[in-house]
C-alpha cells in the first residue's frame, strides 16, 4: 500500500570519492563512487573542456556555439596519479583532480593558482521539468575582476553582479536590467595581472554570480542541460579573447560598404520618402552607404512580400538607389502570418515547418502581422527552406542585406513576451523543449538568413544583422544592442555595451545612434554620432513616432558637426577595414577596453569610458550635456592629441577640452594611420594616393594596412594586399620599412606621408638605399608631407 506520494527533495547533490579514471586520446574520464562522470577534454594546451554526467552517462555531444571547422591540437599531454590526486599536464597548464570529491584546481606550470573549485560541481534534480539544475562554484581570490557576458547594460567590470541569460525583447530597457537580447555565457577573470576565461556552453537559462552572494565565490549554473564549460588560459586578456573567438568562430570579411554610415527608421515609406531621404544625403554631402526598409515595406507585414501601394516598383527603386551609391537593407521577422492565401504560410504548413506545442498544436502568437506561426529554425530542413525564400529579395530585386528582428523570439501580449516552455524544437536531431532552444532561436534564424543571402548575393559578400544572438553567432551575422532610449544614460550604455560585446567575441556591433525610443536633443545626437563613428557598426535608427532623426533634422550646427565626424570615419576606412581583417583572421577585438590594452595597470579595471579603436586610436566620448571638456585616463605610452598634435604621456588622468565640435581622440605614438579622401559612399572614387599619417616615436612601432577588392571572395585566393610598416625613430633619423604580402594590385600608386611630431627638419632622404632630393618627393615643409611610391621597401629620413 502506498502511504506517501510526495517526491523526495534531495537538495544539492555532489560527486563523492574518486573511483577510477582512464585516458582515451585527448579525453580523460573520471568516475566517482556514486557514478558521477567527469570528462576533461584537452582542446589545446591552454583550453580544457569539462563535462559532468551525474547519472553515469553523457548525452549526445552537440553544440551550436563551437566552430567545428577550426582545427585544434596540443603539444603535450601527460596524466599522473598520486595518492590524493590525478594531475593532467599540458604545455601550458596543470589540471589537478581531487580524489576526495573530483574538485578541480587549475595552475600554471610554476604551480601558481589560476582557478580552483570552491564547492565545485553540484546539481539539484528538477522534478517539474526533468533533468537537473547544474551548478558550479569557484573560489575567487582577493582583487579578482570580471568582464564579458555579452550585451549586459551594466558596468564593464562585473565584480559584485548577479546576472542571468534569457533572450528577451526589452523595449526601452534601462541600466542594470538583467536579461536582454543576447546570451553570451562567457566571462574573463583577472587576478594578480593574470587572465583566464570560462565559457559555459549551455543554452538553457544560465546564471552567473560574480562574488555577489559570497564575496570570495564565483558561481554559474543553468536551469537544465549539462555542466559543460571551457577553461581558457591567457595569461593575457588578449589571448583569452582571441582563443574564445577562435573556439566559437570568426566571420568572413564583410563588404566595405557595411562599414560605412547607415540610416534607418521605423519606417521610411512610401517609396517617395525613401527617395527623398537619399536625395537629402547627397544634397548635404553627408556620406551614407545604406538605407533600411522596416516592416512597412511589406504587404500587411507579411515577410517576403511588398506593399504595392507604398512600393509599386521595388526593383527600380533599389536600382536607382544603387546608382546613387546606396545599398538597400530589408527587415525580416520570424512570425509568419496565418493566412491561407499567403504562399510562405501555406508552404511551411504543408511541410510541417512550424513550431508546435507539447500536445501537437501549433505555436500561435501575436506579432506585427497579427496571429502568426513560427518556423522551427533548429531544424536544418527548415533553415534550408528559409534560406531559399531570399531569392526574390536578393537576386531579383537587388536587396543587399537582411535585418533580422523580433527573433528572441518575441511574442506580444503574453507573459514572458516569448514562447511557452512546452514548445518543441528539432534542435538538429536532438529534440527538446523551448527551455533549451530559446536562447539559440534567433541565432539559428540568422544562420538560415546568412545562408540565403550568401547564396543569392554571390559573388558578392553577404550582410546580415540580428537582434538576438548566442555565442558563435558572430560566424553568421553582425548585431546591434536593441531598442535603446534617447538619453545620456543610454549614450553611456552604448559605449559600455559595445566594449563588452567586443570582449565577448561579437565584434561587428553597434547601437541605435541617437536612441530608438524618444527624441534626442541636437547635442545628444551630436555626441552619439561622434561615438558611433568609432564603433564597428555605424547606424542611426529611431522609432518614427518620436520624430525625425536624420542629421539635418536638428539645425545647421548639428548637421555640420555630425557630417565632420562621419567624413572622418570615411577617411579612416582603410584603417577600419584593416581592423576588421585582424578580427576575422585572429579574433582580435576591434574595440578594446583599457583593461584589454593594459591589464597590468589597476587603474584600467574600472574604466568604462575610454577605449582603443583598432590598435592605435584612443577614444573617450563626452557623455553628459553642456560639457566643454572632460577628464579621462591616458593608458601607458605616448599619445598624440588628434586635434592639436600635442604629445602627452600615459599613466595619468588629465583634463581634455572637448567643445561640441570635438571629442577626445588620441593616436598612439609611432602609429601610421592610413586615410582615404572623403567619399559620399564606399568606392565612389578611385583612390590614387593613400595618405599615411605617421606619428613619430623614439623607438619602434609597426602598423598594417589591409586592402582587397572590398567585396567578393578573391581575398581567399591570395588576392589581397597586406602591408606591414615598421617605424624606427631616432633623435635625428627616421627609418620606415615596408613588407608586402598578397597578389592584389591596390588602386593607389603612391603614398602621401605626413610626418607628425618629427623632432628634426628633413634634409636628406633615401628610398631603397638610393638618395633622392627633397624635390623628388615633393617635400612640403609647412604640411610636413612627402610623396613616395607605394612599393618602396626602405625609407630613411635625416
Amino acid at each position: 500500500m502506498i502511504t506517501n506520494t510526495e517526491l523526495e527533495y534531495k537538495g544539492n547533490l555532489v560527486p563523492n570519492a574518486y573511483k577510477s579514471h582512464k585516458k582515451s586520446s585527448n579525453i580523460v574520464t573520471f568516475q566517482s563512487e556514486n557514478n558521477v562522470l567527469l570528462q576533461v577534454h584537452v582542446v589545446r594546451d591552454s583550453i580544457l573542456r569539462f563535462r559532468y554526467a551525474p547519472d553515469g552517462f553523457f548525452a549526445k555531444d552537440f553544440s551550436y556555439a563551437i566552430d567545428e571547422q577550426q582545427p585544434h591540437g596540443f603539444n603535450e599531454l601527460t596524466v599522473q596519479e598520486t595518492d590524493t590526486t590525478v594531475v593532467i599536464t599540458t604545455a601550458k597548464v596543470k589540471c589537478v583532480v581531487s580524489k576526495q570529491d573530483l574538485r578541480i584546481g587549475l595552475y600554471d606550470l610554476e604551480d601558481t593558482v589560476i582557478c580552483e573549485d570552491e564547492m565545485g560541481f553540484h546539481w539539484e534534480e528538477s522534478f517539474e521539468f526533468g533533468g537537473n539544475y547544474v551548478k558550479m562554484s569557484k573560489s575567487s581570490p582577493e582583487g579578482e575582476n570580471f568582464f564579458g557576458l555579452g550585451d549586459k547594460p551594466t558596468h564593464l567590470n562585473l565584480k559584485g553582479k548577479r546576472l542571468s541569460n534569457w533572450n528577451t525583447d526589452q523595449y526601452a530597457y534601462g541600466k542594470d536590467l538583467d536579461e536582454l537580447y543576447k546570451t553570451v555565457p562567457f566571462y574573463i577573470a583577472l587576478h594578480n595581472k593574470m587572465a583566464y576565461g570560462i565559457f559555459f556552453d549551455n543554452t538553457f537559462k544560465t546564471h552567473f554570480d560574480f562574488c555577489h552572494e559570497r564575496r570570495n565565490v564565483t558561481s554559474f549554473w543553468a536551469d537544465g542541460g549539462e555542466m559543460n564549460y571551457y577553461f581558457i588560459y591567457g595569461p593575457g586578456i588578449d589571448q583569452v579573447v582571441q582563443k574564445y573567438t577562435d573556439l566559437t568562430g570568426k566571420p568572413e570579411m564583410p563588404p566595405m560598404w557595411a562599414m560605412g554610415y547607415h540610416q534607418c527608421k521605423w519606417s521610411y515609406y512610401p517609396e517617395s520618402k525613401v527617395r527623398e531621404i537619399a536625395d537629402q544625403f547627397r544634397k548635404h554631402e553627408f556620406p551614407c552607404d545604406a538605407l533600411y526598409l522596416d516592416i512597412d515595406y511589406m504587404d500587411g507585414f507579411r515577410c517576403f512580400t511588398w506593399n504595392n501601394t507604398y512600393f509599386p516598383s521595388p526593383k527600380k527603386m533599389v536600382d536607382d538607389l544603387k546608382a546613387q551609391g546606396f545599398q538597400t537593407i530589408a527587415i525580416i521577422d520570424p512570425g509568419i502570418k496565418i493566412d491561407p492565401d499567403y504562399s510562405v504560410f501555406q508552404e511551411a504548413l504543408e511541410k510541417d515547418y512550424f513550431c508546435k506545442r507539447a500536445d501537437g498544436s501549433y505555436m500561435k502568437g501575436k506579432v506585427w502581422p497579427g496571429e502568426c506561426y513560427f518556423p522551427d529554425f533548429t531544424n536544418p530542413e527548415v533553415r534550408q527552406w528559409w534560406a531559399g525564400l531570399y531569392g526574390e529579395l536578393i537576386e531579383q530585386i537587388g536587396i543587399k542585406g537582411i535585418w533580422n528582428d523580433m527573433n528572441e523570439p518575441a511574442v506580444m501580449e503574453v507573459p514572458g513576451k516569448t514562447f511557452p516552455n512546452d514548445v518543441r524544437h528539432d534542435y538538429d536531431g536532438n529534440p527538446c523543449s523551448h527551455r533549451k532552444a530559446h536562447n539559440i532561436y534567433g541565432m539559428q534564424m540568422a544562420r538560415a538568413t546568412y545562408d540565403g543571402v550568401k547564396k543569392f548575393a554571390y559573388p558578392k559578400r553577404p550582410f546580415v544583422i540580428t537582434r538576438a544572438q548566442y555565442s558563435g553567432g558572430q560566424r553568421y551575422t553582425s548585431s546591434w544592442t536593441g531598442d535603446n532610449v534617447a538619453t545620456w544614460e543610454h549614450l553611456w550604455l552604448a559605449n559600455v555595451q559595445v566594449q563588452r560585446m567586443s570582449l565577448s567575441g561579437m565584434g561587428f556591433v553597434g547601437t541605435d545612434i541617437g536612441g530608438f525610443a524618444e527624441q534626442p536633443t541636437g547635442e545628444l545626437f551630436t555626441r552619439w554620432v561622434q561615438l558611433g563613428s568609432f564603433h564597428p557598426f555605424c547606424r542611426v535608427h529611431s522609432s518614427g513616432h518620436h520624430g525625425d532623426q536624420e542629421p539635418w533634422s536638428f539645425n545647421d550646427e548639428v548637421l555640420d558637426i555630425t557630417r565632420k565626424f562621419v567624413r572622418m570615419r570615411y577617411e579612416l576606412l582603410p584603417y577600419i577595414y584593416t581592423m576588421y581583417h585582424q578580427y576575422v583572421q585572429h579574433g582580435t577585438p576591434m574595440i578594446k577596453p583599457l583593461v584589454y590594452f593594459d591589464q597590468t595597470d589597476a587603474q584600467t579595471y574600472y574604466r568604462t569610458d575610454e577605449f582603443i579603436f583598432g590598435d592605435q586610436i584612443l577614444v573617450c566620448p563626452v557623455q553628459e550635456p553642456n560639457a566643454l571638456g572632460r577628464r579621462m585616463y591616458m593608458p601607458k605610452g605616448g599619445w598624440y592629441n588628434w586635434w592639436t598634435r600635442e604629445l602627452v604621456e600615459g599613466g595619468q588622468e588629465l583634463w581634455v577640452e572637448a567643445p561640441l565640435d570635438k571629442m577626445p581622440l588620441f593616436v598612439k605614438q609611432g602609429a601610421i594611420i592610413p586615410k582615404y579622401p572623403v567619399q559620399q559612399y564606399v568606392d565612389q572614387i578611385r583612390v590614387e594616393t593613400l595618405k599615411l599619417e605617421l606619428y613619430f616615436k623614439l623607438g619602434r612601432e609597426h602598423s598594417v594596412v589591409f586592402e582587397d577588392a572590398h567585396d567578393g571572395y578573391d581575398y581567399h585566393k591570395g588576392m589581397f594586399s597586406l602591408r606591414t610598416l615598421k617605424l624606427y625613430g631616432k633623435e635625428q633619423e627616421l627609418n620606415l620599412n615596408q613588407h608586402r604580402e598578397g597578389a592584389f594590385e591596390v588602386p593607389f600608386s603612391r603614398y602621401c606621408i605626413e610626418l607628425i611630431g618629427l623632432p628634426f627638419t628633413p634634409s636628406k632622404i633615401w628610398i631603397d638605399t638610393e638618395e633622392v632630393s627633397l624635390t623628388d618627393v615633393q617635400f612640403d615643409p609647412v604640411a610636413m608631407t612627402i610623396l613616395v611610391d607605394k612599393d618602396f621597401h626602405a625609407l630613411v629620413i635625416k
